[in-house]
């Protein structure tokens, strides 16, 4: 990343001495996932629309939770459409392809909602994880104070992986529970480090 064009375009995977400068993104967008593929978040595209509706077409639907997503292709073009144009994504991309999705909306908001969600191929190899650094970076870089999800109870792992990050739940119900991260120091600081600076 010592000498980038474009943050996407970046080929320095090994980045483990990287510093990073002034145009770096909130967070470096290259990760390897635990299976040693290199990886890349980034900010979603319009012309991403395709490939994205192609990853949640293709969604196990023993997975959704909370009705989402959503599983005909009318609905999960609706739904894409709504989540990019009242907020912010990003995508992860491993082997050519996306394979994650994050969504914050209402961009407006200083603590907007977000859904993350990654394809059932690519489960359990660290992407959900990154997806989150990034959300917190690119969170915190955008001027939003804190950030609120909602997940089902039952969501064990989910909830598991939200308050390893930080998450705290501020309510629960029979069926859900509501979870708020404020975006304070050192948290931000600790996910905008450069690869070379991280523990």
């Amino acid at each position: 990343m010592t000498s980038r064009r474009e943050p996407d375009r970046c080929s320095y995977w090994d980045n483990d001495e990287c510093v990073g400068t002034a145009r770096c993104p909130p967070r470096c967008p290259r990760f390897t996932d635990e299976r040693g593929v290199p990886s890349l978040v980034r900010p979603y595209r319009t012309d991403d629309f395709e490939a994205l509706a192609a990853m949640y077409e293709d969604f196990d639907e023993s997975v959704a939770t909370m009705g989402l997503p959503p599983f005909t292709r009318s609905r999960i073009e609706d739904w894409i459409t709504e989540l990019t144009s009242d907020g912010w994504n990003l995508v992860a991309v491993s082997s050519d392809r996306i394979v994650g999705h994050l969504a914050v909306t209402p961009a407006s908001a200083l603590d907007p909602e977000f859904v993350v969600f990654v394809h059932t191929d690519f489960q359990n190899r660290g992407i959900g994880e990154e997806l989150l650094k990034q959300l917190v970076a690119y969170a915190d870089a955008g001027g939003h104070e804190a950030l609120r999800l909602t997940v089902a109870n039952e969501n064990q792992r989910a909830i598991s992986v939200y308050e390893n990050i930080g998450f705290e739940t501020v309510d629960q119900s029979a069926l859900n529970t509501e979870m708020q991260l404020s975006l304070e120091r050192p948290l931000t600081d600790r996910v905008q480090r450069p690869p070379a600076d991280r523990d």
